[in-house]
């Protein structure tokens, strides 16, 4: 597990236990989660979902040998896609203006020396027929907005080159070499506009934990992280050039030390800001694409994208908040971005990301289930109407019922 979904696990722990929630809460659950689980605090290797808000290219038709095949993401436009008897999810997601692009599960991998490699697993939307089928190829996929093409990274991470894979014939169309790099791409993620990539580099795996580096976890000894980010390059992905910049993985000035290998970076929401998680307030940090520390931005400053995923509405109007629940049931909220206020209370445990201004696509517990045993949820503000979405995940972690989705604008 790593960190995004550590601390959002450990939001729905306290959810589901017997005394109302405290108002530190979350300060509370992480230092106690990073106490019981710190073998899994490996920044890089975090991914929650990704949500991406523009079109990478024009209508969804790809020329294929004679004839043109319509994506099948560009085919439901307009409906709403649930399988709610699946999961991991077979057949196409889709609400809105989003859909399910992608999803993950990891597993543990241990090594000779007694490391261990968080490895994942793809498994991408099949633009033709609409199903999902697994692409074992990839230590790192991330997808573009208009889901016609991926960026992926080859096994054996850090790596020198970042593949530009065609959804419809699942074939890599060019590579993009990566040069002046202090080490190599370990994480990549695509602008607000498809235009760009934002690719962390590290001089060791971040997916590794080193037994070395081993502390006792719940009277036992367990492998941890070492700081190995290095920096981050922008992409231009039509003409692969590349801009490096260093930046050492976020120390904790309290105690002097890194959280992990390192988060990996991400863009802001309108692609102008690179955007880091840390593990103290306010939470994140945003910068330029330099990697200058910079305020931030008026309607972002409220984001919280570790807690709340879905981040700024498409219109601007509203930010995803956090957990806002009890001790035996669960809720989220929408945030006023001026004033970072409460503006509605919905359902749900996590809200992952907009459909469009009113709708939202969430986790929450299925019923009868526990806490870890949630599936995807439609929840649209001022109802208290849910849809459920997909069945629901096995709650135990590293297993092939655990699944990350990763959405990707249709």
């Amino acid at each position: 597990m790593n960190v995004e979904e550590l601390v959002r696990a450990s939001l729905r722990e306290q959810a589901a236990g017997t005394a109302t929630a405290p108002a530190d809460l979350a300060g509370r659950v992480l230092t106690a989660r990073r106490r019981r689980r710190a073998r899994h605090l490996a920044g890089a290797a975090v991914t929650t979902v990704l949500v991406v808000t523009a079109a990478l290219a024009g209508p969804g038709v790809l020329n294929s040998g004679e004839a043109s095949t319509q994506l099948a993401s560009e085919a439901s436009r307009g409906k709403t896609l649930t399988h709610v008897d699946q999961s991991p999810p077979r057949d196409l997601i889709a609400v809105g203006d989003q859909a399910l692009a992608a999803y993950f599960t990891s597993r543990q991998v241990k090594q000779p020396n007694r490391d261990q490699i968080m490895t994942r697993t793809y498994s991408v939307l099949d633009q033709k027929t609409g199903r999902y089928e697994v692409d074992a190829r990839w230590a790192y996929l991330t997808v573009a907005p208009g889901m016609r093409t991926a960026a992926v990274l080859e096994r054996q991470l850090p790596v020198t080159r970042i593949g530009v894979l065609d959804l419809l014939t699942k074939k890599v169309t060019r590579w993009i070499p990566m040069k002046g790099l202090d080490g190599g791409v370990g994480a990549v993620q695509f602008s607000p506009d498809g235009k760009k990539l934002i690719a962390t580099t590290y001089d060791k795996d971040p997916f590794r934990t080193y037994w070395s580096k081993r502390i006792p976890v719940n009277n036992t000894e367990e492998p941890q992280p070492v700081a190995c980010r290095t920096g981050f390059a922008i992409v231009d992905v039509e003409t692969g050039e590349s801009d490096w910049h260093a930046l050492p993985a976020f120390t904790d000035p309290e105690y002097g030390r890194s959280f992990g290998s390192g988060e990996w970076l991400r863009f802001n929401n309108d692609g102008t800001l690179v955007y880091e998680f840390i593990n103290m307030a306010p939470g994140r940090i945003f910068r330029d694409l330099r990697g200058k520390e910079v305020p931030a931005p008026p309607k972002e400053k409220h984001v919280n994208l570790v807690m709340a995923p879905a981040g700024l509405s498409p219109n601007g109007e509203l930010v995803a908040g956090p957990f806002a629940g009890g001790a035996r049931t669960t809720a989220t909220e929408v945030l006023d971005p001026a004033t970072g206020k409460r503006a509605a209370k919905l359902k749900g445990q996590e809200l992952l990301v907009w459909a469009d201004d009113k709708r939202l696509i969430a986790w929450d517990i299925a019923p009868g289930g526990k806490e870890f045993d949630n599936r995807l949820v439609l929840i649209t503000i001022g109802s208290d109407k849910v849809v459920s979405l997909s069945g629901a995940r096995t709650p135990q972690d590293n297993s092939p019922g655990r699944w990350e989705p990763i959405f990707a604008r249709r």
